[in-house]
């Protein structure tokens, strides 16, 4: 982390460690100093938070902290402090489901399903409040007791309203194997069927042990998606019902 962030920071929250980085941002684990309590603290790149601005990023994330739901990892706060963007929200104990993934590559049809289920109770909800993913994938799915919690929806809300100036930049939204066609071909009408789209790929990996197109570049894998039919579960998986 930056010193000038960490400095910045440094009344209202105890930088302990660093948890994780992807291509949007870091995470850190930290002490609310006011509450008492452990957060995850993800820092935007610099890149991404030029291109988004303060202004756009703040006003989606304080949208995306009024959702509310036991499927959704909220968020707790957010700001601008030493030049960068930055938010809040609960230090949970778990794995993603992309780990579990990794680990059983298929999982029981009966966890499949829940999982499922409740992943869909959290994008209906998120729905009828506005709200867009974007970016439904294993890896934003977490596992917290065995149930399903939806992450990152204040980036990807942030995200989603800036889409013109973020493709200039070079930043893709969305990741390849579980993007919907629409959204693979850059259409500004995306809508909540994209994240419907996102959680059947999900799905479909859960039961397979791999997303139905893949391939050895993001163009290849958008390519299959637009031109081939996905191979029916149960030629993979024969114990899944028809």
């Amino acid at each position: 982390m930056s010193r000038g962030l960490e400095e910045a920071l440094r009344d209202r929250y105890s930088i302990e460690r660093e948890l994780g980085r992807g291509g949007m941002a870091t995470v850190y684990l930290a002490r609310d100093l006011r509450h008492d309590r452990p957060v995850a603290l993800k820092v935007l790149h610099p890149e991404l938070a030029a291109s988004l601005g303060p202004d756009r990023f703040l006003r989606e994330i304080k949208l995306a902290a009024r959702l509310q739901h036991p499927h959704i990892l909220s968020v707790y706060d957010s700001g601008e402090s030493g030049g960068r963007l930055w938010f809040t929200m609960p230090y949970v104990e778990g794995e993603s489901l992309r780990d579990r993934l990794t680990r059983e590559r298929q999982l029981p049809i009966a966890d499949a399903v829940r999982l499922t289920r409740e992943a869909a109770l959290a994008l209906d909800f998120a729905h009828r409040h506005g709200a867009v993913h974007r970016d439904i994938k294993p890896e934003n799915i977490l596992l917290v007791d065995g149930q399903a919690l939806l992450a990152d929806f204040g980036i990807a809300r942030a995200l989603g309203n800036g889409d013109e100036r973020l493709t200039e930049t070079g930043i893709t939204l969305g990741t390849p194997a579980y993007m919907s066609p629409e959204q693979a071909a850059a259409d500004k009408a995306v809508d909540s069927r994209t994240d419907i789209y996102s959680l059947g790929i999900v799905l479909y990996e859960m039961l397979a042990g791999e997303p139905p197109f893949t391939g050895p570049t993001a163009q290849a894998m958008m390519a299959r998606r637009l031109l081939e039919t996905p191979r029916p579960l149960r030629e993979v998986r024969d114990t899944v019902p028809e």
